[in-house]
């Protein structure tokens, strides 16, 4: 059943697809031929995959830290950095034996996942954490960026393994939905989207999905839930909450887009990888 993952109400359910994800992150990484595979993620293999969690996991932890402390968050760098700063990190934590790195980031998802749990309404959209890259943001955001660490990259992981036509769980690519317009918004691209004015529609089919209006305009993402799709010059439909979630993270381009040639030629190119 659907649930708004951005709500204290889903807090559970939310969680219990994190843990259910890093079951399967974890079932990959503790079978040792599997540590030198190459990945969806063109320049990580498997062992730099819990190298990045290691790094966004422990970095969660220190912005939390600071936050219980009272303290002033980092100044964040911006996601336009992120990428090839994430790649950076991962790529040093290759010092670490197979041994160190996996109980290394066992011992720091166990300390987050006890963060999460204890989690009360007030805190979970009213307690800020400082982000390195996007800035203070509320707590809710952060077991989001569990589903997805966990959810995106067990996916990149088994595509490296031969599963080339996977699907994310459609519960796990539920929660995401909403957080994808968020990431959408964080990631166009100055350049591509230089001069462009369009409004366009996304169709989710599904349980989870759902129907926006999206406006880009001075490389300006804003968008909202609507019942139909009126008013729009191209619309990008998606068969299921999965296909939306991979194409947001531009893994593979899953819609099927319909209206004016040119608008979803720039809608497109309008988004930058992190």
């Amino acid at each position: 059943m659907a649930i708004n993952s951005m709500d204290y109400s889903g807090k559970d359910t939310v969680l219990d697809v994190v843990k259910t994800e890093r079951a399967k992150f974890y079932k990959v990484i503790d079978d040792p031929a599997n540590w030198n595979v190459q990945t969806r993620c063109t320049e990580w293999q498997v062992r730099d995959m819990v190298g990045h969690m290691i790094d966004v996991t422990e970095g969660y932890l220190a912005g939390w830290d600071r936050a219980r402390k009272g303290e002033k968050p980092v100044d964040a760098v911006g996601t336009g950095v992120m990428g090839d700063s994430l790649n950076k990190h991962a790529m040093a934590l290759r010092s670490l034996s197979r041994e160190q790195a996996i109980a290394r980031l066992k011992a720091a998802s166990d300390k987050m996942l006890a963060i999460f749990n204890s989690l009360t309404p007030d805190e979970w959209s009213g307690f800020i954490v400082g982000h390195y890259y996007m800035g203070p943001l509320p707590t809710l955001f952060y077991p989001a960026f569990h589903v997805m660490d966990y959810g995106i990259h067990t996916w990149d992981m088994h595509w490296g393994l031969g599963d080339k036509k996977a699907k994310l769980d459609e519960r796990t690519a539920g929660v995401l939905v909403p957080f994808m317009f968020v990431l959408y918004s964080a990631t166009v691209e100055p350049k591509s989207a230089a001069g462009v004015d369009v409004v366009y529609g996304i169709d989710v089919a599904g349980d989870w999905g759902g129907k926006w209006k999206v406006k880009v305009k001075d490389g300006k993402f804003e968008s909202e839930p609507v019942k139909e799709l009126s008013g729009v010059q191209a619309t990008f439909h998606y068969d299921s909450a999965s296909d939306f979630v991979l194409t947001a993270f531009q893994r593979e381009d899953l819609s099927k887009a319909t209206g004016d040639p040119d608008v979803i030629k720039k809608v497109r190119g309008l988004f930058f990888t992190i």
